[in-house]
Parts: structure tokens; sequence; C-alpha cells
């Protein structure tokens, strides 16, 4: 059962597609190397779960939990939950990330790689909000969709902490 008054803005086979497309343009830019994947939790974990198999590198993989919006509609501060167990040192590092919407907290995840010793950071994230709020638009090119500016949920992203598990992305009014 969804939540009233929502409504379906991409089918599982639109995001398949758009999965296909975003691996096509990873692939070419890790052509030859061995990154370590960092699925931001707990968003990005299905997005992740689905793009990962399509990557042609080998790779490692590993989480990193960082959360500003704690199971409500509007982020707050960051709160780190939990870093990677593996080293970034000297890493190409992969960022997998369910949605971009002001960019504060992936900017802050490619801070932290960097910080760790990275050797180079990359981003993806399943949706993007068109919107002018983003704290820096070069953040990531790797995008699998767009959204206009609403609460989406669905494929990783939640409503209240409830709907990660929908295999479509939806919007909802939350009045």
């Amino acid at each position: 059962m969804l939540p009233e008054k929502c409504t379906r803005v991409y089918s599982f086979a639109q995001i398949s597609e758009a999965l296909d497309r975003l691996a096509d343009r990873l692939n070419a830019q890790l052509k030859g190397e061995n990154p370590l994947v960092l699925t931001v939790m707990q968003g990005g974990l299905i997005f992740a779960g689905q793009l990962i198999p399509k990557l042609d590198c080998m790779l490692d993989i590993d989480y990193i939990h960082a959360t500003r919006y704690k199971n409500a509609t509007r982020g707050s501060s960051l709160e780190w939950k939990a870093h990677p167990a593996s080293s970034l040192e000297n890493r190409t590092v992969l960022i997998l990330d369910d949605i971009l919407d002001e960019g504060t907290t992936l900017k802050a995840v490619i801070d932290y790689c960097y910080e760790r010793g990275a050797s180079r950071v990359l981003s993806a994230v399943l949706l993007k909000k068109i919107h002018q709020r983003c704290v820096d638009d070069s953040l990531t090119d790797n995008i699998a969709l767009t959204v206009d500016d609403r609460y989406v949920f669905g494929f990783g992203m939640d409503y209240h902490g409830q709907y990660r598990h929908v295999d479509g992305i939806y919007a909802v009014e939350d009045k």
C-alpha cells in the first residue's frame, strides 16, 4: 500500500534502462581501474545493488553511512553513522548515492574520500532534483534520472522511514 496522494515518476523498467546507460558511462570512466565502490547508506543500497553487477571492472565494495534526513522529509545537519572499513589511500573511489538534492551529503562524502587519501573520486546518483539550491553543480555528471523538485521515495529512498523497497520512484505531496 502506497501513501495517499502519490504519483509514479519512474517505473522499474525506466529505472533499469537508465541504469544501463549509466553503467555504460561508468564503464568508460573506470576502464582499466580497480575502484573501491562506496555506497552511501541507506538510500543508495538498492541503486548500488542494481548498478554494480553492470560494471565491467574488478572492484572492491564498501559503504559509508552519512545522513541528513533521519526519516524526515526535510534535511538537517549531517550525521556520520559509519565510515568505510577499507583504506581509501591511493584508490579510485566511486561513490553511489540515491539522490542529489542540495548536495551537502555528497560533497561531504567526496571531501572525506580525498581527506583519506583517495587519488580520484567519481560519483554517481540515481536521481538528481532539478532546482537551483545545490551547493555545487559539478558534484557529478553521472546521473541516471532527473526529477522535479518534489519529495520522492522508492528504489532505496524512504518516506518517513518506509517504502525503500518499492521498485519504482514515486512523488508525494507532504501536506
